[in-house]
Order: C-alpha cells, then sequence, then structure tokens
C-alpha cells in the first residue's frame, strides 16, 4: 500500500502536491491532516466530491510499504503518519522545495529551491503528458500564488510564473482563485496589529533593522502570519517576529518575516525548532518564556551558535516526576495528560532514571503517540 502525505496545518501549495501525487504514483492513498488552513477547510468543503482525502486514523499503518512524501522534510510535521518512522523496510519518496535538511532520509527525493513545491511536480506532469482537469489546474495554481504570494515573494523562480502560465492554459479558474486566496483578515486580526503597533520597537542587529514584538492571545487566532507581514510594512523594518503567547495552553507561536537574503526566516526558525522560507518562517514552542524566546531570536541573527539562554530561561516548573513504584498506565496517563515525551524516575529524591513514550512499545501499553521536531527549545517533560 503506498500513501501521499504532507504536513499538518496544510496549505493550498501542500493540498496540491498532495493531489500531484496521486497523478504522479496511480493508486497512492492521499492521507491528510485534520488541521489544516482555514481557506483549504473552505475549499474542501464546497469540492469534498472531487477530491477525496483519507485521515490518519484511517489508514492501517502495517500495511503502508511506499511513503510519498510532498512539501516537507520533517517526520515531526506529518503528525500521527510520523509513527512510521520507524517501520523497517519502509519505501519513502520525497518531493519539497526547501532546501534546508530535515529528520526523513528517503530512498529517493526530488529537493530543488523553488517559490511552490507544487511547481516541480507540474515539471513531472508535463514530462509524462498527464492531462489536467480545470479544477486540479485551478488547486494547483492557487498552491503556486499562495506560496509565492502572487509571484511577489524573493523566494519566486522563473518556472514559478511558467507553470502558471501552463495552468492558465489548462483552463484553471480565476474567479475560484481569487475566492479562497482572500486573507482571512478581520476584527481580530486587526485589534491584534493595533495593538503590536502600540508597543513596538525597532532594534539594530548586524546592521539590519528589527523588530520583535510579544503579545498575549487566547485561544485559537486565524492569519496571525497576515498581521506579522503588514506589521512588518507598517514599521517598514528589514525583519519583523510575533511571538504571540498562549498561556491557558501553555504554548508560544513565533512568526517572522523578513524582506532581504541576508535574514533567512527557513534557517532561522529551524534553530527555533520550525522551519519556512526565506522570507517568511515559524515554528511552534510549549511551555517557554518570551523574553527567552527573544534572546534566542537576536543570537541568532547575530550568528552565534552558543546562545546565553539557558535551560532554566525555558523549561516550565514544577517538573512533573514519578517514583519507581508507579504503574505503567499511570505513567501512561500523566504522558497523556501533560503532552510530554519523558518523565523523569525518583528514588528517596534521587534521579534514577528516565521513561519515554518508546518504554511503552516494550509492555504494549497504548499512550497517543506524536512525533515533533527537534528542536533546540523542546523540552522533557513539565507541566504543560
Amino acid at each position: 500500500m503506498q500513501i501521499v502525505v504532507t504536513h499538518r496545518n496544510t496549505d493550498f501549495d501542500a493540498l496540491s502536491s498532495l493531489v500531484a501525487a496521486t497523478l504522479i504514483y496511480p493508486g497512492s492513498v492521499p492521507v491528510i491532516s485534520k488541521t489544516v488552513n482555514p481557506n483549504v477547510r473552505q475549499f474542501l468543503s464546497i469540492h469534498k466530491d472531487v477530491f477525496h482525502f483519507y485521515e490518519p486514523d484511517e489508514i492501517d499503518m502495517n500495511r503502508v510499504d511506499r511513503l510519498i512524501v510532498v512539501d516537507v522534510n520533517c517526520w515531526g510535521r506529518l503528525g500521527r503518519i510520523g509513527r512510521l518512522s520507524e517501520k523497517q523496510d519502509l519505501e519513502i519518496r520525497l518531493w519539497d522545495h526547501h532546501l534546508m535538511p530535515g529528520d526523513i532520509e528517503p530512498t529517493w527525493k526530488h529537493v530543488e529551491e523553488m517559490g511552490a513545491n507544487i511547481t516541480l511536480m507540474i515539471r513531472e506532469l508535463k514530462n509524462r503528458k498527464i492531462q489536467l482537469t480545470p479544477i486540479q489546474a485551478t488547486l494547483f495554481l492557487t498552491g503556486i500564488y499562495e506560496d509565492t504570494g502572487n509571484l511577489m515573494f524573493p523566494s519566486s523562480q522563473a518556472e514559478d510564473a511558467f507553470a502558471a502560465g501552463y495552468l492558465m492554459e489548462q483552463k484553471a479558474d480565476l474567479n475560484i482563485l481569487g475566492t479562497f486566496l482572500r486573507p482571512a483578515y478581520g476584527e481580530k486580526q486587526k485589534n491584534i496589529l493595533f495593538e503590536m503597533l502600540q508597543t513596538a520597537d525597532r532594534m539594530r542587529i548586524n546592521g539590519f533593522s528589527v523588530s520583535i514584538n510579544k503579545m498575549d492571545i487566547q485561544g485559537h487566532v486565524d492569519s496571525l502570519a497576515v498581521v506579522v507581514r503588514m506589521y512588518r510594512e507598517i514599521m517598514n523594518v528589514d525583519a519583523a517576529f510575533g511571538i504571540f503567547m498562549d498561556r491557558e495552553r501553555q504554548r508560544a507561536i513565533v512568526i517572522g518575516r523578513s524582506n532581504i537574503d541576508a535574514i533567512n526566516m527557513g534557517y532561522l526558525m529551524k534553530g527555533l525548532g520550525g522551519g519556512g522560507h526565506p522570507g517568511a518562517g515559524s515554528a511552534m514552542l510549549k511551555a517557554v518564556n518570551s523574553d527567552a524566546v527573544e534572546n534566542m531570536i537576536v543570537d541568532l541573527i547575530q550568528g552565534n551558535q552558543q546562545t546565553s539562554v539557558q535551560i532554566s530561561d525555558l523549561m516550565s516548573f514544577p517538573v512533573v516526576t514519578i517514583s519507581s513504584d508507579t504503574t505503567m498506565e499511570t505513567a501512561a496517563e500523566i504522558l497523556r495528560e501533560k503532552g510530554c515525551t519523558g518523565i523523569p524516575v525518583l528514588e528517596d529524591g534521587n534521579l534514577i532514571g528516565m521513561i519515554s513514550r518508546r518504554d511503552f512499545k516494550k509492555n504494549q501499553v497504548k499512550i497517543p503517540y506524536e512525533i515533533t521536531c527537534q528542536g533546540v527549545y523542546e523540552h522533557q517533560c513539565g507541566d504543560d
């Protein structure tokens, strides 16, 4: 069984690459995460009779012998599909336009710098003379326009434009395109931008103008990337960062936008456990201190590999521990509640070991399994 997968928070480039892969690899099963971009969710709700996708829970992982990965190169961004990282004799084919190395080691790969990943796959579709329907062409064009900012992002390549022209020849519908690429910028986003501007500050780092803004948010807020982009443009700085703290969930969303090649957001955000493109990147951090995150961003821009941020700045308190006589079922429940990858085991106040998710396989104790990219901020366990 061969399946096609892409990253969580699926955008149009990822979705279009997923569909293109099913054309390049006939018989492959497209699998999509439950967490998708709001515009993508709207598109799928309208066109659900045209495009059929499976969710990870519907796939028998034991039957998968070929994995086709598109627009991502990190196991942690695949969600539940990341469980396949430990499967033996798994053939992996990778299509990606991110040059930053990831932790997926494919059997075969096509990795090339491009504005949109779907552009690489359109080249293959053209070489194989695979005909596209108008709705497929429309979806693919949406992927190109979204990931290249309507061909205005610095990461855009000439081939992205040629691919867009080809898709228009294939009857891509620009009316549909305009409907789903409208950024979801409403009252909530406007209020966040206004608050950011009220507390805005500029700094000079290595000769570059940079603005780092920290603010609290409550619950899920769409289109924060749009807010940060507008913030950078209004502040007229080379690079802008938004550190959005969701204290209820004890997590931080870091979003960056850059207008110069010297500050590569993709590489910088990788240092935070995330990723992105030269002009845009993001990272999700758990149980971190916003001031420490700001210090790390400054150090990364300065090019310091050894930062001054200490573990104590990032870890959460109190640290959750268990005793050596704790049952595996209880430990599993703690991991489930806290979302940790491991827990220190104490005896008479002394550390005698660690219990991790992998240990549960030995006893066949079921626990939700979620692999995350190993970023510099990932902690073993805290009260998050």
